[in-house]
């Protein structure tokens, strides 16, 4: 039983293990990031579906993503084994979810596009659950390793830095595969064997890796405090809802979730029929990959001045960034990847800001509830993410599809060509705006989440 006793003085993270902590979200980074970029158009131009359909799978999915998320956040919560409560979960989910996405990129020799519409949604539903098995108790283990103010915000940046390096690289490898296979079927197929496989492998280098030290540190098993039994889960969402902060987070990450999102998935589109040029990888690398560099940056800003500060600072950046996307025309190839190196800046924020915000959140639940549900919130800001994609990939998949854009078509009608730039401009902007607005009012600083610690830390010696 004392190994389940946090000590006060936990030992130090190993750079091994902070590099084993970060691969867990090598795969899901890679995944996500090139269903984001990819998959509209995958779904238009290669597997024949019609914007609107392509679109609407991905929101088909997030119906089920609705009770999925939360659920599965519920289970493992409850979970107990000797690997604790989120490892298995990883481990057993890590082979599925590979195989799962190499199916997602299949074009199946069907006549019907009903039929073919509904593999993608089916395949879609499958996916999506395996990858919220491994990805969602990965994600809750930030909580559980350490409950440090900045020692959170390094292993965000370990993390989402280790999800941006995946994104590029699905990027980086679909622009050489592009290069050496002429055949679109044949190189999607090719990309999602590879990023199959190097996002499964990751996945059992962060069990292997930080378990020791998560068993040192006793955060194999929940505290007394994390038993949540006595609650049903209607139960409990109630509590998540009703904490003030976490909504605020939930705003925050909505909105710049669903303006990165809606970027990128629109970009393939942008480069290759507005701008003219023979393939898109090129533009989202530097987005993505410069992200990973500005990402210690964001770090150092939040260490020295706080969360809210180098979010204001980085969605700034990133809103008069977007604004000069719509302006730029054909032929100023320069200007744009100038453009997307200074998005990546609020990138990054978007990226680690409100992941780092989320476990003081969970503090301050466990002060007024005197319970743990680490599950549950992650599960809720896992389900923000992929709602994120969904929305972005339908409203533009339906903007497209009223604007006249044709699928066969190497030239674009006007109207469509307009349609893609407001959809890379102004709406993103509007809603990195709203992002910043709720930033101005979050509740938790450094002070009130010291605050919080040492209450907490009083109430478990009285216990």
């Amino acid at each position: 039983m004392a190994a389940n006793l946090k000590s006060p003085s936990p030992p130090p993270f190993s750079l091994f293990a902070k590099l084993a902590f970060g691969a867990g979200d090598f795969g899901p980074g890679m995944t996500a990031n090139l269903l984001a970029f990819s998959f509209l158009i995958f779904l238009t131009t290669t597997a024949g579906l019609s914007p609107a359909a392509a679109g609407s799978v991905l929101a088909i999915g997030k119906v089920w993503d609705a009770i999925n998320d939360p659920l599965i956040g519920y289970l493992s919560d409850r979970s107990r084994s000797p690997w604790g409560r989120r490892y298995p979960w990883i481990a057993l989910g890590a082979l599925p979810f590979g195989l799962t996405f190499f199916l997602t990129w299949i074009v199946p020799g069907w006549e019907s596009d009903t039929a073919r519409f509904w593999y993608y949604v089916v395949i879609s539903l499958v996916f999506q659950m395996f990858y919220t098995v491994v990805n969602l108790p990965y994600t809750t283990l930030t909580a559980e390793l350490t409950q440090d103010y900045d020692e959170r915000t390094e292993l965000t940046a370990f993390r989402l830095g280790a999800s941006l390096l995946g994104a590029i690289s699905a990027l980086a490898l679909g622009l050489v595969v592009s290069k050496l296979v002429t055949d679109s079927r044949q190189q999607y197929l090719i990309l999602a064997g590879l990023c199959s496989v190097l996002s499964v492998l990751p996945l059992f280098w962060c069990v292997l890796g930080t378990y020791p030290t998560a068993l040192r540190r006793g955060a194999l098993q929940p505290q007394q405090t994390t038993e949540v039994d006595s609650l049903s889960f209607l139960q409990q969402v109630r509590l998540v809802l009703a904490n003030r902060a976490f909504m605020f987070v939930v705003g925050i990450y909505l909105f710049a979730w669903l303006a990165l999102q809606m970027t990128a998935s629109i970009i393939p589109f942008y480069a290759t029929f507005w701008m003219g040029l023979p393939s898109y990888f090129l533009a989202a690398l530097l987005v993505q990959g410069s992200a990973i560099v500005m990402m210690v940056g964001i770090n150092l800003i939040s260490r020295h001045w706080g969360k809210q500060e180098a979010f204001y600072l980085g969605l700034g950046t990133w809103i008069i960034a977007q604004a000069f996307l719509f302006f730029i025309q054909p032929g100023q190839t320069a200007a744009l990847y100038l453009v997307c190196v200074v998005v990546s800046f609020g990138v990054a924020a978007a990226y680690v800001v409100p992941w780092a915000m989320l476990p003081d959140v969970i503090e301050l639940d466990e002060l007024h509830t005197g319970q743990r549900r680490e599950g549950l919130f992650y599960a809720f800001m896992t389900l923000l993410q992929k709602v994120g994609l969904a929305a972005g990939l339908l409203l533009v998949g339906v903007a497209l599809q009223f604007s006249g854009f044709d699928s066969g078509a190497s030239q674009q009608p006007a109207s469509a060509l307009l349609a893609i730039r407001i959809f890379i401009g102004p709406v993103p902007m509007v809603l990195l705006v709203a992002a910043l607005v709720l930033a101005r009012f979050y509740p938790i600083s450094r002070q009130v989440h010291a605050e919080t610690l040492l209450r907490l830390a009083e109430r478990r010696r009285q216990d």
